[in-house]
């Protein structure tokens, strides 16, 4: 009896794997088509998922927010999941490319759209505000980040005790500037922050919670850091969307025939390089301390805490057509213990010392300084340059 059932079972398993190999051989079609051989959310390339209710193909990380708006999006892996002839179907008919069109229509040219180098919390809140909040469809849900004023109340570290407590905080675009207040009620703001040297950074690792902003402004050309964070990921990255609005709005009074290409670049800027190294003093003969380092454009700061308000101190790095270089190890005869892995940078004026304490760091640092240097200064930068050769 057993025996009559097997060529049935084997003529079913066959069936099956042919089926199998169908659909596998239409997801490698619909992968090829344009658009779709990368992520439609962070633009990583060779998604493995998609979520078969929007259409859209997505790499594993994304897949793993779209589940956060299951009403909407419900995923599947490419190759370890069924997929039937009805869904491949929808997929084909929608693709990457035709959901962009329909759910990122009326994105904000100030909007940041973020890439798969980016923190979780912007990239979920970039899914959720187009499938979820369907803010690129209808303009009206955009009123948080671009009506050019915005008050609210965000969690701020102390200065000195490292506390965070709330404070209130207005952007007025119109004003230019970015204000906080210490007491609720208080009239005057503790710290006016104008819009010419305001930048935002989201810091998750560093602060110590997923949803932590890092905001610096120029105060006296000094810089300035203050870290803030919100318990709602929604208000946090709308924040960060109408500091970029309120950026935007200046650049384009300040440099009126300058494009968008050029001006969108500038809105906000992620860090060059962080984390930490040795130095030692200008005399070359101070032991080497260790201190937290961040490159922020041709600004090279060092902190005693990666929280500090301000910076120990500051470095300009300038170009190569300017006698900037940047030199592996350290000059002989250097005194005191130190890290292994020296870099010593030449300016004009003297040489800085730094150490590394492993080799993979102090190539990393290097590759870093190098992007600087190969870049020719601008003529603003030379402003900057002769105030930290006149600095006391």
């Amino acid at each position: 009896m057993f025996e009559r059932f097997q060529p049935l079972r084997s003529t079913i398993s066959c069936a099956m794997a042919s089926d199998q190999e169908r659909n596998r051989q239409r997801i490698r079609e619909l992968l090829n088509k344009p658009g779709n051989g990368t992520c439609a959310d962070c633009g990583a390339a060779d998604p493995e998922w998609a979520s078969y209710t929007l259409g859209v193909f997505v790499c594993h990380s994304c897949s793993a927010l779209h589940r956060n708006i299951a009403q909407i999006s419900k995923v599947k892996s490419l190759l370890l999941d069924p997929w039937s002839p009805s869904e491949l179907e929808f997929m084909d008919s929608v693709g990457n490319d035709a959901a962009k069109a329909k759910y990122e229509q009326k994105v904000p040219a100030f909007y940041y759209c973020p890439t798969y180098k980016d923190c979780t919390l912007l990239r979920d809140q970039w899914i959720r505000a187009k499938y979820e909040r369907k803010e690129f469809v209808c303009v009206e849900r955009q009123e948080p980040y671009s009506a050019g004023y915005r008050e609210g109340f965000l969690w701020k570290r102390g200065r000195d005790n490292g506390q965070y407590l709330s404070r209130k905080f207005i952007l007025s675009e119109r004003e230019g500037v970015l204000k906080y207040f210490n007491k609720h009620d208080a009239r005057e703001p503790k710290a006016i922050m104008k819009m010419n040297s305001v930048n935002a950074t989201f810091q998750p690792t560093k602060i110590g919670t997923s949803h932590g902003l890092q905001i610096t402004y120029l105060k006296d050309n000094s810089t300035r850091n203050i870290f803030v964070y919100h318990e709602d990921g929604k208000e946090i990255v709308d924040w960060f969307n109408a500091i970029r609005a309120a950026r935007f709005h200046y650049l384009q009074v300040a440099f009126p025939g300058a494009s968008n290409s050029e001006l969108l670049p500038k809105l906000t800027r992620n860090y060059i390089k962080e984390g930490y190294m040795e130095k030692t003093g200008p005399k070359h003969t101070e032991g080497f301390k260790k201190r937290w380092f961040t490159m922020d454009d041709r600004r090279l700061m060092y902190f005693k805490d990666p929280l500090d308000a301000y910076a120990r101190g500051e470095v300009f790095i300038g170009s190569k057509e300017n006698s900037y270089t940047v030199l592996p190890g350290l000059p002989p005869n250097i005194q005191g213990q130190h890290w292994q892995f020296g870099i010593t940078i030449v300016t004009p004026d003297r040489k800085f010392l730094f150490a590394c304490e492993t080799e993979e760091d102090q190539k990393n640092w290097i590759a870093a300084f190098q992007t600087v240097i190969k870049r020719p200064m601008l003529p603003q930068e030379y402003a900057v340059e002769a105030y930290f050769k006149h600095k006391p």
